[in-house]
């Protein structure tokens, strides 16, 4: 099992099954909505996924897709859509307790990705904030 939360802990999660997969989305829409460069995404079974407390707000991003989110804190939380995707719901796998638990598998609306983040390997790094 997997357990997850929102920023503020109103809402808490857990995923019973196995999920389908890890990706990582870098379409216009999710950036925009998580205000960051790329998304993952953890698909699964909807009878997988069980809110354990709160109750997420939703919000119609598009004809037929739905994104959930904290009320409270903003922190986005899944993703579904009945028609292109029925039975299904994406978490996003950065709200998970332990986000290590499932590696992420695939890059997916690549045509849409940001430029820079092709060779984003390449940038210097530090292990805690650099001093200015």
């Amino acid at each position: 099992m997997l357990n997850g939360q929102c920023h503020c802990g109103a809402i808490q999660y857990a995923i019973t099954g196995d999920p389908m997969h890890h990706a990582l989305c870098h379409c216009s829409d999710c950036r925009r909505h998580a205000g960051a460069p790329m998304v993952g995404w953890i698909m699964c079974s909807s009878d997988l996924v069980n809110i354990k407390s709160g109750s997420p707000v939703i919000y119609p991003s598009s004809p037929h897709g739905r994104r959930h989110f904290c009320g409270a804190c903003g922190t986005g939380l899944f993703y579904t859509n009945e028609v292109t995707l029925p039975g299904i719901i994406e978490v996003q796998s950065g709200t998970l307790d332990n986000p290590e638990a499932i590696p992420a598998q695939v890059h997916i609306q690549t045509a849409e990705r940001l430029g820079w983040m092709k060779d984003i390997q390449q940038l210097p790094e530090f292990e805690r904030y650099p001093a200015p």
